[in-house]
């Protein structure tokens, strides 16, 4: 007998089953995102000792310091559930931890796409002109957006016309 995932997630699972499922796909999301997440962090923290950046304009130390902030809160957002986790673990509380790690992935992501729109736009207006840079930067914020954003409601919404 042959199922489609989606079938059999929606019969065969019970809703402990399908709570394990979740926060296992969750975990693997998130490992994803830290790892990412915190080589950014890491080299942006070397970045403010730089002598030459030191001597850039206060527009370049603005986004740089905008940069650091976005990268941080991803970072937090991201490891965030480890510490829920820890705390809340063996309370039979698995339905809040998925939902509440589901929106700290999701919020992780939104701060994630503006560390790295931020250190895009620091390296580009190294090499380019400003408005050039902000151009390129704007095109691959609208590009996270297409793919992290538009396509999965997009597919989502056509689930729910099968």
């Amino acid at each position: 007998m042959t199922h489609s995932n989606a079938s059999y997630t929606r019969q065969d699972e019970d809703s402990g089953e399908r709570l394990d499922r979740h926060w296992s796909e969750l975990l693997q999301e998130l490992r994803l995102a830290q790892t990412g997440t915190q080589i950014l962090f890491a080299f942006l923290l070397g970045i403010g000792f730089q002598s030459q950046f030191q001597a850039a304009d206060q527009f370049t130390h603005h986004v740089y310091a905008g940069t650091l902030v976005a990268s941080a809160l991803a970072v937090a957002l991201f490891l965030a559930p480890v510490s829920l986790h820890r705390i809340v673990h063996r309370q039979g509380l698995r339905d809040r931890m998925v939902v509440i790690t589901d929106w700290l992935a999701q919020f992780g992501l939104v701060f994630l796409v503006a560390a790295m729109a931020g250190g895009v736009l620091l390296a580009l207006d190294v090499v380019l002109s400003r408005p050039v840079a902000l151009g390129i930067v704007t095109g691959i914020v609208v590009w996270f957006m297409l793919f992290w954003l538009v396509i999965p409601l997009v597919v989502r919404a056509k689930s729910g016309e099968d």
